[in-house]
């Protein structure tokens, strides 16, 4: 009997730690759902060469993708522009620089890879002129590029980036006719922060986008085209359903979209090393109005109203979607199931190799094809547009 008491009372504080650690786990996983993103340094530099304007860099599966790309770096610069891919082997990679690097230039060795290319909107060489929308966050800033169009187009930026990401579809849908406002949302390091600095994952910032959407409309706008990246898509899609200008949206365009947030962040677990229940307790924790405030959320979040499949009645506007097979990040399964759910209003071309919202950058015209093809077809684009 002194034996069971001795064994109870040496397992009981065993079990409180391993239970605490748990609890620790949960509401830290949790929390790094809702906690914006910060640019991780994902590359190493391992050499420049100035005189053949070449970077040699670790070989990665995006860092060997063809296309245009480029790297957020320190020193001499921020930012610098990648070109083609000019030999490899299995561990580096040598691409074409479109940066002038000068030869006294410095460059850390450690950098981020990005889809980005484009990062201010006079590099475009478009007309375009800051303007803020007032959304319930606050005023939130924003990019226009006018055209006379009736006809605009919103395009909605992912996690963890900022506008900048979208710059890339600007000059496809200029070049259609149609007017582009690229937008900022609360909590993404331009638009205003809200208590809590935290992401609802599209249930709190689709409001900041249905406020573009009436600023549009303020200004001339009668048909709404929405553009969401990654992240963005979810937000696109919740604007979609719980606008109160939904009758204006006339189409969305989705770029390596989250459809359904359970789907996506059970694959970012398997990809981390982080085994269930843990996954499933992080959401369920998101969900419990007590845990989510512990977690950092500023509410709730509902991720059976963030579930557009399982939505996928509820939408009546015409959608494409552009997403890779080994995407990496987000999983096309949620893609496939709303394309499939929803024939009669999605389209979904095969796409392969490309990875996370670097479809553009992989084949910029196939991409741009695609687009600008799909757009013609559902008649958004101005008559006067070239073909």
């Amino acid at each position: 009997m002194k034996s069971l008491r001795h064994a109870a009372a040496f397992a009981l504080p065993v079990v409180a730690a391993t239970a605490a650690a748990a609890a620790v786990a949960v509401f830290s996983t949790a929390r790094r759902v809702v906690t914006p993103a910060v640019r991780q340094k994902d590359v190493r530099i391992r050499s420049v060469d100035t005189a053949a304007q070449t970077i040699e860099l670790d070989r990665t599966v995006d860092t060997e993708l063809p296309g245009r790309y480029g790297l957020f770096t320190a020193g001499s610069h921020d930012y610098v522009k990648l070109g083609a891919v000019l030999s490899a082997d299995a561990t580096s990679v040598r691409r074409k620089l479109l940066t002038q690097i000068a030869p006294d230039a410095h460059l850390d060795q450690d950098a981020a890879f990005s889809g980005w290319y484009y990062v201010a909107p006079d590099e475009l060489h478009l007309p375009w002129k800051n303007v803020l929308i007032g959304s319930p966050a606050g005023p939130c800033p924003a990019w226009l590029f006018p055209q006379s169009s009736s006809t605009w187009v919103i395009q909605v930026h992912g996690r963890g980036t900022t506008r900048s990401e979208c710059l890339r579809a600007v000059p496809v849908f200029h070049a259609l006719g149609l007017p582009v406002l690229v937008v900022s949302y609360r909590n993404d390091g331009e638009a205003p922060r809200s208590r809590r600095g935290s992401y609802a994952l599209g249930a709190a910032e689709w409001r900041d986008v249905d406020a573009a959407i009436g600023y549009a409309m303020r200004h001339g706008a009668e048909r709404i085209v929405l553009m969401g990246w990654s992240m963005g898509g979810a937000i696109a899609l919740q604007t979609a359903v719980s606008s109160a200008h939904r009758e204006a949206i006339a189409a969305l365009v989705l770029d390596s979209p989250v459809v359904d947030w359970r789907t996506v962040l059970r694959f970012q677990a398997r990809e981390a090393g982080l085994r269930e229940p843990l996954p499933a307790l992080a959401m369920g924790a998101l969900q419990n109005s007590v845990m989510a405030r512990l977690s950092g959320a500023e509410a709730p979040i509902a991720f059976d109203r963030l579930d557009m499949v399982a939505r996928a009645s509820e939408l009546d506007a015409p959608v494409l979607i552009l997403h890779s097979e080994d995407d990496g990040f987000v999983p096309a399964d949620a893609s496939h199931a709303l394309a499939k759910a929803r024939p009669d209003l999605v389209t979904m071309p095969e796409i392969s190799v490309a990875r996370h919202t670097k479809l553009w950058n992989y084949d910029q015209s196939g991409w741009t094809a695609t687009i600008t093809d799909w757009i013609t077809v559902q008649g958004l684009a101005e008559d006067s547009a070239p073909n």
